[in-house]
């Protein structure tokens, strides 16, 4: 957790919690990280290879997008083993610093109507790296994203933190030590992977769901958004 220092004064009591990639972010912030460390030959060329058939499954309407993006985060751990902390948080810098603003209007706007009400709580799959990258510019009050083990700089490949396994008692833990309940809570999410902590929530929100937490949301009765070109609308 990557939590950011405020004042004790006026205390924020209701939590609102996100997902970022594909819910605030309109891509994958590993997937934009892992081809930026290709293209500034961090990672070796071969790893935009290893994606390609994924990928193009994906765009062709062949395959689905969570095949894809575990084939993403696959390659990445299976690379990351010896590399330069600082060349992560340096390629990170510049992939944010481009693409800062390719986000959702929907999820944007929320947020900021929420800030001076919430305690406002992100959990990403993606490397912590460019999780804290990104949140330099949005101002979560805590961050949470996949940490590796380190050792003299350097990446041993050991993965430490996988908060997506149980976003649900990542929540649970931040509302104990925070001392925060529920009554009031907020939550946005995209797949099932989100489920978790939405039903936790007392106003959870399934924005441009895949299909698995689409059934979820029709079953359970949870608002439903999407936002596809300049429209958004409610289901």
């Amino acid at each position: 957790m990557r939590p950011n220092n405020i004042s004790t004064k006026n205390r924020k009591q209701k939590v609102a919690v996100f997902d970022i990639d594909g819910t605030i972010f309109r891509s994958s912030l590993q997937r934009e990280l892992i081809m930026a460390l290709v293209r500034y030959e961090v990672f070796p060329a071969i790893v935009k290879k290893e994606l390609e058939q994924n990928y193009f499954s994906w765009v062709n309407r062949q395959g689905n997008y969570e095949n894809y993006i575990m084939q993403v985060v696959r390659s990445y751990q299976k690379r990351i083993a010896q590399v330069s902390v600082e060349d992560v948080k340096r390629v990170a810098e510049i992939v944010i610093n481009q693409q800062k603003s390719r986000v959702y209007t929907y999820t944007r706007q929320l947020i900021e109507k929420l800030r001076p009400t919430h305690k406002l709580i992100a959990i990403s799959g993606s490397p912590i790296e460019i999780v804290e990258e990104f949140n330099r510019h949005y101002k979560f009050d805590a961050v949470f994203g996949m940490v590796f083990q380190t050792h003299d700089g350097r990446y041993t490949g050991e993965v430490l933190e996988i908060p997506i396994r149980d976003k649900r008692k990542v929540l649970e833990k931040y509302l104990l030590e925070e001392k925060l309940k529920l009554a009031g809570s907020v939550g946005v999410g995209d797949s099932e992977n989100d489920a978790s902590f939405l039903e936790m929530v007392s106003r959870p929100i399934c924005f441009n769901p895949n299909s698995n937490l689409y059934k979820i949301a029709k079953k359970k009765g949870w608002t439903v958004v999407v936002e596809r070109k300049d429209v958004i609308y409610t289901l």
